[in-house]
């Protein structure tokens, strides 16, 4: 019994029983981990001993280096505190952290318990091949690998060079925050804000408050959110304006490619040229600035404000704004569904040119314009616009101009090769008709407004004069051939002169024109 007890006993102790390798190894592991966080003494010409608030520490002179693991600093003097595990640096103070990081500073204060230095006085932090940050105030947290700094510091790559009062910079991702009075340098644009962050790796700026970049060319833009890769010169931001001397505009989202010269805006999209005054609204719009073309599509119109305090309204299914250094080439194109609209004039076309610099709206395809009571249509339309006023109208080709007679619901015709139309206080003063003209309107007595029969006018040309936007007298040139129809003769064949054709169904309303 005795000996069977003895034996399980055994059995039982042995399942406890612990290598002597593993308890040696238990005790020493905690030893090395502090051996780790000591700061070890490696050099110095001159050593001293001394006593500060009942404290002992070793003053150090000359030459001095000490480690941490991978961390060496170098100084010109020190006073070492063996028992706190700290060090107080002073002159000439460089710090590596393996062949990555390299910091200079005239003066340190290290835990080496903490693993974190104060660094003052000329400090310069550089992470090889990626950035280098200078400053006078830098707290260096080595275990979170994060440099902060305060009193204003400068951050400068091969890219750009990043100012503000404070921030810091993360070693292991290389992303920088910048906090109050940030700039940013670069050769071809600056930057300014409250806060940013960029990423010294991927050269990326990162927008977080509303920052102005301001380009080379003193082109302005403000941009609320969004990055901006700073060697691919690609972005991708959202909510902003921009603003150069002759153009302004804003949008929900910015995808700028400033290697190709190519940047698209996204949503609420609103263009303005100043020297125009002429605002594009659109959906979406692209600009080529290599070839000085930009497109406003997705819901586009224009507005042009007159020097009568009228506005003139332009929508079409694609709006194209062609800038150029010569004044002749500058032009804004208008495609598909074109419509415009203005108090005192509508018009429908297929496409339309607006040439800057003689001020000319140029309309093409079945073009159809009305003035209160008054349609024109020709195989192609311009107008003449004088200090941002309609002042000429020519139709060439087929040239139309029918007059509603509201009183007996019929329609005055003139038509000819070409016509000029003249606009006195925004309404038809008088229109030249030249080659093949014809005239057909209705005779009324002034007193009953009763129809008294129909003239019809063939001659090489006619000048109609107009009151108050309606036919009041005419003029025939160069052998006139005139007849009279009266009312009873009249049958609605002869009421209609070929090619007579009345759209007032197509004429557009503003709500068609202003796009919501």
């Amino acid at each position: 019994m005795v000996m069977r007890f003895y034996s399980q006993t055994q059995n039982r102790l042995s399942l406890y029983r612990v290598p002597v390798a593993l308890v040696v190894l238990l005790l020493v592991l905690p030893l090395a981990t502090i051996a780790q966080k000591r700061v070890k003494l490696e050099h110095a010409d001159k050593l001293k001993r001394g006593v500060r608030d009942t404290e002992k520490y070793e003053r150090l002179l000359g030459n001095v280096v000490f480690t941490q693991n991978k961390t060496t600093i170098y100084c010109d003097s020190a006073h070492f505190f063996k028992e706190k595990n700290s060090i107080t640096a002073f002159g000439r103070i460089r710090i590596t952290e393996g062949d990555s990081v390299t910091v200079t500073a005239a003066n340190l204060e290290y835990d080496g318990n903490l693993r974190k230095a104060k660094l003052r006085k000329n400090v310069v932090f550089t992470k090889l091949a990626t950035a280098t940050l200078y400053t006078d105030f830098l707290d260096y947290d080595r275990p979170s690998n994060i440099a902060y700094y305060f009193n204003n510091g400068k951050l400068v790559d091969s890219v750009n060079t990043l100012t503000s009062f404070k921030g810091y910079y993360n070693l292991n991702t290389n992303l920088s925050a910048f906090k109050k009075e940030v700039v940013v340098i670069n050769p071809d644009y600056s930057m300014y804000a409250d806060s940013l962050q960029y990423n010294s790796g991927s050269k990326i700026i990162y927008f977080v408050t509303p920052t102005t970049v301001i380009d080379k060319d003193s082109s302005r833009f403000v941009y609320e959110e969004g990055q901006y890769n700073t060697q691919e010169k690609k972005s991708n931001l959202q909510k902003g304006a921009g603003e150069s001397a002759s153009y302004k505009i804003s949008g929900n989202q910015y995808s700028l490619d400033d290697q190709k010269k190519i940047y698209r805006v996204r949503g609420n999209v609103v263009m303005t040229s100043k020297e125009q005054n002429l605002i594009i609204y659109g959906q979406a719009s692209d600009a080529y600035r290599l070839q000085n073309i930009a497109k406003v599509y997705n819901n586009a119109y224009l507005a042009k404000i007159t020097e009568e305090g009228d506005t003139l309204f332009l929508s079409a299914d694609t709006l194209v704004s062609i800038d150029s250094t010569d004044p002749k080439k500058k032009r804004v194109l208008a495609y598909n569904n074109v419509k415009i609209y203005k108090k005192d004039l509508q018009g429908i076309a297929d496409s339309l040119e607006y040439r800057l610099a003689d001020s000319l709206l140029v309309f093409y395809k079945k073009p159809v314009l009305w003035t209160n009571d008054n349609q024109m249509s020709a195989d192609s339309v311009s107008m003449q616009i004088e200090n941002n006023t309609i002042k000429r109208i020519f139709l060439k080709t087929n040239a139309f101009v029918v007059s509603e007679d509201t009183v007996i619901n019929d329609y005055n015709q003139i038509k000819g090769r070409t016509m000029v139309a003249e606009l006195k206080n925004r309404k038809i003063d008088r229109v030249q008709v030249n080659g093949n003209a014809e005239n057909l309107y209705f005779a009324l007595d002034e007193k009953t407004k009763a129809m008294m029969g129909m003239n019809k006018i063939i001659c090489s040309s006619i000048l109609i004069r107009f009151k108050d936007g309606k036919l009041d007298t005419f003029h025939s040139y160069v052998k006139p051939e005139a007849f009279f129809i009266p009312p009873h003769e009249l049958n609605e064949r002869d009421k209609k002169l070929k090619g007579f054709t009345w759209q007032a169904d197509k004429r557009p309303k503003r709500e068609n024109v202003v796009k919501k």
